[in-house]
């Protein structure tokens, strides 16, 4: 018998100073029985970057056609497409051809850092392409945090986003290794 995926519940309070962006978001996430804590907690900073009320997660690890976030016009286009991890170049060519916006949060350290040493230069040219690594003490901190039931407050200015759940606080500073196509 398969594993079912576990369902958590989050409150997420977003005061994005970058993009005037306050709200508050009461979201159910499905985790994967393949995916970690880690992954999860990702996929839910992802979502507290690009916040809006199109913004969905989607089937993620269980289907390789769909990223593990995106923000689909009311026409059925994809405007913005959220990958996570260390995507081959045939994924991101694929996901540059059908949003007008992708981005992809990479983390893992080291194995990150190989990553785009082997394929930072085949993505220049993808214009509508940005890759953003995530610091490995970040995350491993944000795998701390999950919990069935989350009340997570979320501040995000100058690029850097602090995560809160009353108990602990974490900051992300994430780098920026390539923006609408160039490099940083």
């Amino acid at each position: 018998m398969a594993l079912k995926a576990t369902i958590f519940k989050a409150t997420l309070n977003i005061a994005d100073l970058d993009r005037n962006y306050y709200q508050n978001h009461s979201l159910t996430i499905a985790r994967h029985p393949s995916e970690t804590d880690e992954r999860m907690m990702i996929r839910l900073l992802a979502y507290a970057c690009h916040a809006s009320e199109s913004l969905s997660f989607t089937k993620g690890l269980s289907t390789d056609s769909e990223p593990d976030l995106w923000q689909k016009s009311l026409s059925d286009e994809v405007e913005v497409w959220i990958d996570l991890g260390l995507p081959d170049e045939k994924r991101i060519r694929k996901a540059c051809g059908r949003a007008a916006s992708v981005w992809i949060y990479s983390y893992g350290g080291r194995t990150a850092d190989i990553w785009w040493q082997q394929i930072r230069n085949k993505l220049t040219r993808f214009e509508n392409l940005t890759v953003i690594n995530l610091p490995e003490s970040a995350t491993d901190e944000l795998a701390g945090m999950a919990e069935r039931t989350m009340q997570l407050q979320c501040m995000i200015q100058d690029g850097a986003i602090s995560i809160s759940n009353g108990r602990q606080h974490i900051t992300v500073e994430p780098q920026q290794w390539l923006i609408s196509g160039v490099m940083s």
